[in-house]
């Protein structure tokens, strides 16, 4: 069972919840006003400690530790060294998990490893080379301590199960660490997650996790707020199990995740060789929360989410006894998310059971020490089949794969016909066991969005990806390939203890922290760009909108495709080619086309006759200034942003000559963040009815407005046929240094010109 409180509530001792506090006192005898009961939770505590002013409604933050994998890594380190970046201030974590295959045909993937290898010795940075783990494994074993913050440049940047609150962003928030600046936001809110109960055998943390996700996600329940994990089912979680659930938190929209912590949690960072890192954490004796999330664990079922997001969740029992339906209705879902190709589910149903192709367990969320033990214990003496279905295994790092190896279930997985995969993140974001076209995955990984899985619907070329839990996978596998619960099967769990040596981390992994060395060459390999010049804002703006996009919501991964398109995140222009290329193919064109004109504009030249006329039926409503507009493009969707960190989303629009986002809300602050720091105002519509494709937007006095401090003014739609009307249009709150950040054009000429 999961259920959601309608109001606030106070934890008493870690344990009784209230939503009275009438009844609190009278039950308990204890009091507190709701203010003071706020700062009572772990999450208040932690940010306390980290801001830098008394404000703690507006907080101005600098973090413990930074990390970046290699498709962010390049950008972000170009970003701070233009902004005047000297050293790293802070441990910087540059793992290679992610553009770890080679690219074929060009050197440009490798290119970027030796980039960063050369930036650690320059700048003072953590160089974990490429398939010795992927980037939360390593964070978790090496950089996590309790009552720690962790920025990361990938939005599964979870390490609450630790006692480290750690935050996903976008590049430009590492950035700004980088150059000594603050991590700015409003204080966000505090959901209580309160576990009880122990699940049982054969439920695994994706099921809790994807329990949680479907009932949260689609009402914003804990959007832009903190997970913080309370109650006593805490404690009958082992570790790993805490982070596997952990690391999925960002699925809900969360901003971040805290847990109590334990003996257990002592045990990790003693067997980590940190004993220091751990201390107990635990709410006060009342704190207040903004809402609860109630998890009975005994209650959780095998869960599967299916395509095309980790929200779409049914128990295993429930898909199978209406499997048509359920996969019928899935379909249409899918299909009108996507164009070019059509997932087909319902023929997966047959000879009395639903038949899935393939079988992952990866990365950060699957890939644990104890996840892959029990796809052993499952997996032991049985066989995966010879026919369609095949199944691959990625260890999360070296030191956990060499421990799998000693205790011998790699042996036992490999036994039964599964593949034992690298430390790789590329099966999360479409670059590692691709289906083929028509197949069924299921995966213990962090997403199933569109094209996630490497499929290419443009060229006819269609997968579908449910997430499920590595015991229910490995279940799946000894029957073939026929969906099969791990709790309809009998397994002895054998939960080997785990001995952890970094003496591989040692041998392979620079740490250069504290050892800058100014004078060592950075390697530029030909593929890795500096950022093109971005204009300052005009006094008023003209943008007309080059994609207008109605889907409910608009992930990362629709804005800028991962997969193939990763090998190109160092070359800001080529990669910007595929910007919503499998959403909108013919965004890139009819960007390029008004960049085109703006920069023509710029050299002097005459407006073409679109332009004349737009200008000609503005001057009957609204005074303008043609030679002191800039001309840009915007995009339109109704809630973009879900998904990953990467700054690509944004800064994509932005070197083709973008200036906004029209939206009627973001679907994340990271993306929003992303939007500011490339210099694009994050404009909040509220009829998407007044304008449509190839309209021209003009918002007068756009530059005094932000930098004034005004979040809404007018602004004026202009038809193909003239017609002009004026809408109202606001950025939302920004901070002071937001405002002259999208006023400068971007973070890079922000500090420049400060």
């Amino acid at each position: 069972m999961v259920k959601l409180y309608d109001s606030g509530v106070y934890l008493v001792n870690g344990t009784e919840l209230y939503t009275d506090p009438a009844e609190m006192s009278a039950k308990t005898g204890k009091s507190a006003d709701k203010a003071q009961a706020a700062a009572g939770t772990m999450a208040y505590s932690i940010l306390k400690a980290h801001n830098t002013v008394e404000d703690m409604d507006n907080l101005r933050m600098r973090f413990d530790s930074l990390t970046s994998h290699d498709i962010t890594y390049v950008g972000i380190i170009q970003t701070a060294r233009a902004s005047g970046m000297k050293e790293f201030p802070m441990p910087y974590v540059l793992t290679n998990c992610h553009n770890s295959l080679c690219a074929v045909g060009g050197t440009i993937n490798e290119d970027d490893h030796m980039f960063a290898l050369s930036a650690a010795h320059k700048y003072g940075g953590i160089y974990v080379p490429t398939n010795m783990a992927v980037i939360h494994s390593y964070n978790r074993e090496m950089m996590s301590g309790c009552g720690r913050m962790i920025l990361g440049s990938d939005s599964h940047t979870r390490y609450g199960a630790l006692g480290t609150l750690s935050v996903g962003e976008g590049g430009g928030e590492l950035a700004k660490q980088l150059v000594g600046r603050t991590y700015d936001v409003a204080r966000p809110g505090v959901i209580a997650i309160y576990l009880t109960g122990a699940p049982r055998p054969g439920v695994g943390p994706q099921d809790v996790a994807l329990s949680i996700i479907g009932k949260v996600y689609a009402n914003g329940y804990v959007k832009n707020k903190v997970m913080e994990f309370v109650g006593p089912g805490v404690h009958s979680l082992p570790i790993e199990y805490r982070n596997g659930i952990d690391v999925m938190t960002t699925e809900t929209t969360c901003w971040s995740s805290i847990w109590v912590t334990d003996e257990k949690t002592e045990e990790y960072f003693a067997v980590h060789g940190r004993p220091e890192a751990y201390r107990k954490l635990a709410p006060a004796d009342i704190a207040y929360y903004d809402g609860c999330v109630y998890v009975d664990l005994s209650t959780v079922e095998c869960t599967i989410a299916l395509p095309m997001h980790p929200s779409y969740t049914y128990t295993i029992a429930e898909l199978k006894a209406n499997a048509k339906d359920i996969l019928h209705e899935c379909e249409q879902k899918a299909n009108q998310q996507i164009t070019g190709a059509t997932l087909d589910l319902v023929s997966k149903v047959h000879d009395g059971g639903i038949w899935v192709d393939q079988g992952l367990v990866a990365g950060c969320s699957g890939g644990t020490f104890d996840n892959v033990c029990a796809v052993a214990d499952i997996l032991r003496g049985h066989s995966c089949g010879n026919g369609t279905f095949k199944m691959s295994v990625y260890p999360g790092s070296m030191p956990a794969y060499i421990q799998l190896m000693k205790n011998g279930a790699l042996t036992d997985i490999a036994s039964a016909g599964a593949i034992i995969r690298e430390c790789f993140c590329g099966p999360c974001f479409g670059a590692g066991d691709t289906p083929a076209n028509g197949e069924f995955s299921i995966r213990h990984t962090t997403r199933n969005f569109p094209n996630r899985e490497g499929s290419k619907p443009g060229e006819g070329q269609m997968s579908g990806v449910a997430l499920m839990d590595a015991r229910s996978i490995a279940a799946t596998a000894i029957n073939g390939g026929r969906l099969t619960a791990a709790t309809e099967i009998d397994v002895d769990y054998t939960t080997p203890k785990y001995f952890f040596d970094k003496s591989v981390y040692d041998k392979r992994v620079y740490n250069g922290f504290g050892h800058a060395e100014p004078e060592h060459e950075l390697k530029m390999g030909p593929n890795i760009k500096d950022w093109p010049e971005q204009p300052a804002l005009s006094e008023d703006l003209l943008v007309k909108i080059v994609s207008y996009i109605t889907d409910p919501v608009t992930t990362t991964d629709e804005l800028i495709p991962s997969g193939e398109t990763s090998s190109y995140r160092s070359n800001p222009l080529r990669l910007a080619e595929f910007a919503l290329s499998r959403k909108d193919p013919a965004y890139v064109g009819r960007a390029k086309a008004v960049h085109a004109v703006e920069v023509g504009r710029e050299q002097g030249k005459a407006l073409p006759d679109e332009i004349s006329a737009v200008y000609a039926a503005l001057e009957k409503a609204v005074e303008v200034d043609p030679a002191n507009t800039v001309i840009g493009s915007t995009i339109y969707a109704n809630k973009p942003g879900d998904g990953s960190a990467r700054e690509q989303a944004a800064s994509c629009q932005r070197v083709l000559g973008a200036s906004a986002n029209l939206a009627k809300e973001y679907a994340t602050k990271r993306y929003r963040s992303n939007c500011i720091n490339w210099g694009m105002a994050p404009l909040l519509v509220k009829d998407e009815t007044a304008f449509a494709l190839g309209d021209w937007v003009f918002i007068p006095g756009i530059r005094k407005a932000i930098l004034s401090g005004i979040d809404e003014f007018d602004a004026y739609v202009v038809k193909a046929g003239g017609t002009v009307s004026k809408i109202p249009v606001s950025t939302g709150n920004l901070t002071p240094d937001e405002r002259q950040i999208i006023a400068d054009g971007c973070l890079i000429n922000y500090y420049r010109n400060h």
